[in-house]
This record gives structure tokens, sequence and C-alpha cells, in this order.
């Protein structure tokens, strides 16, 4: 893996990036294992900070909110060995070596971040979980982009996820009250399966135990980047005319086991919009692309390789799910 830092156009902010590729033999380090790093200073960075030559068009992967891209890496990884191209996650603003969530933030700020970075690493295909799916198809309205696969999207249409914002989560986050947001937060958006009908009180006690862990730990830090990123998503709000241009070859999943509203999302925008397919993945939670297991990442690499035969060159599709 090589760990390494991208200036966005805007304002010279750095985000920071991890790449997979897979293993090439050079004339002086022979054959590399995939994940090996770029150097020998234990980091991944080459002495420019710039990541090494590619040979074949990249991958971005885009995470979701209240994570870090550091969940996504196994997946990267798999899914670079599959796919014999370099994949790439990066850290979106607000998380580990990447620059702060500006005053302005908004959509855009992630669509040009992602700009920056598909450019600095040679990409033309994303892929994208939650809300870097939102992201991944607001980009694609304007950004031409290879292949386009999101997981559970969280796109609003018509308003249909303004009542999952509940203003208490950012009246607790103000006042410092982190596991009553955190509580709010997962009521909301009711991505953490059953425990996410649990009583606010419950919900409490588990984001006191959770932050214990790590990961429980992070996302109590990052629930303040979660209140901008859903208040990006909601301001977005689109209707469906508003994708109906939309030429990205474009496959929208979801989990079998994921809240209904993503599948209804995609669905939806399967049925108006013919670059896009949708297709539901039995027994996927929310997270899947942070569970292990290749099932998920054989699945995206055959639609990435066009060997899936969901959307033919011509752009007539067979539907799913």
């Amino acid at each position: 893996m090589e760990t390494w830092t991208v200036e966005t156009d805007d304002d010279g902010s750095r985000l920071e990036v991890h790449s997979f590729r897979p293993a090439q033999p050079t004339c002086a380090e022979g054959n590399n294992s995939a994940g090996d790093s770029a150097d020998n200073t234990g980091n991944g960075t080459s002495a420019k900070g710039d990541p090494a030559t590619v040979t074949a068009p990249g991958v971005v992967v885009i995470h979701g909110t209240l994570v870090t891209d550091a969940l996504y890496r196994p997946f990267a990884r798999n899914l670079s060995l599959l796919l014999s191209r370099p994949v790439h996650c990066y850290n979106r603003r607000g998380r580990a070596g990447s620059a702060p969530q500006p005053d302005d933030y908004s959509v855009k700020t992630e669509i040009g971040d992602l700009a920056a970075v598909m450019k600095a690493t040679g990409s033309e295909d994303v892929v994208a979980h939650s809300f870097g799916g939102f992201v991944a198809l607001q980009a694609a309205r304007d950004m031409p982009l290879r292949r386009l696969v999101t997981y559970d999207a969280a796109v609003s249409l018509s308003g249909n996820l303004h009542h999952r914002w509940r203003p208490e989560l950012e009246q607790a986050v103000t006042d410092g009250q982190l596991n009553h947001a955190w509580a709010h937060l997962v009521q909301g958006l009711a991505t953490a399966g059953p425990l996410s009908y649990l009583p606010l009180g419950a919900l409490r006690m588990l984001s006191i135990m959770s932050a214990r862990t790590n990961v429980g730990a992070e996302m109590r830090e990052l629930l303040p980047t979660a209140v901008k990123e859903m208040r990006a998503v909601l301001d977005a709000d689109a209707e469906l005319a508003d994708f109906t241009h939309l030429a990205t070859p474009t496959l929208m999943l979801s989990g079998g086991w994921s809240p209904g509203y993503f599948a209804d999302t995609g669905r939806q925008l399967a049925s108006a919009v013919p670059a896009i397919d949708f297709a539901v993945v039995p027994g996927q939670l929310h997270e899947g692309p942070i569970r292990p297991g290749k099932r998920l990442a054989i699945r995206i690499a055959r639609f990435l390789n066009g060997t899936d035969g969901t959307i033919t060159p011509q752009g007539r599709k067979r539907r799913r799910g």
C-alpha cells in the first residue's frame, strides 16, 4: 500500500490517498506483491510524495460518512487484485491526513476533491458507498467517468430523505452530547440493522460502550462532519429529471438487508435513466463494502470489466432487482 497526498484544485488543501496496485516486476526490485510500499521509508510515498507511474487506468473508492478510508482498504486491495488495476482510497475532508471541511462545505467541495484525486491517480472508474455514492452520482452528471458503481447511495429524490434528518442530532453535536447525537443518527438513517429501532436510551448506552473501541471512538469524533454531510445531501435534493442526461454506465447496488429506501432510490433512477441499472445483493448489510469476503468485490469487478452483461455498449440494459 502506498500513502501519499493530492492537492485540491480550489484552495490547495491536501487529501490523504492510499493506493493498491497489482504486482509489477521492476529491474531493481523483481516481483512485488500487491500492497508493497513504493519505497523503503515505511510510509509508501516517493521522494516527491507522488504515486508510482500507473500503467492502467485506476479506480477510485469513495467512503461513506462517520468513517475513514481505513475500513475500505481490504476491499480496495481485493478489487485491485481482481481487476489487475490500481485502486485508490482517499480520506475525504475532516479525516485523518486530509484537510478539514471548509466553512462553505457542500457537495461541490466533494466533487472537486474527487476530480483532483482522479486526475492525480489517472483513474477513470469510481466505486462509492453510501454518502460516497451521493457524491459520485452528483459528479457523474458533469464529470466524464468511464464506469460507476454505487452501493446504498444516499441520494435524496423529491425530498424522500428529509424526514430522516433529526434536528436534535445537530443540536446534540453543538452541545457536545455525542452519545445523544449518535443515537439520533442511527435511528434516523436506520443503517445499523435491527439496532436502529432500539429506543434512544438504549442507543445512547450502545454509544457509550462502543466508544471504548477504536472504531466507535472514531465515529464519535467524526459526528461534526456527518452533520455537514447530511445537510449537503438534503441541500442537493434532486428530481429524476436531473439525472436523465447521465451518460456514464452505472450500476447501483443495494444490500438485501439494507434499509429499503436505498433500493427504492436505485429502482427509481434505473427506471428513469437508460445508463443506470439496479440490483439487490442478497444477504448484504449496509456496510457491505467494509465487511470481510470477496463476493461484493467480484460483482463490482465484473461490472467494471464489462463482463456481467448489465449494460451493453449501446446503452441497452437488462433489468434486475
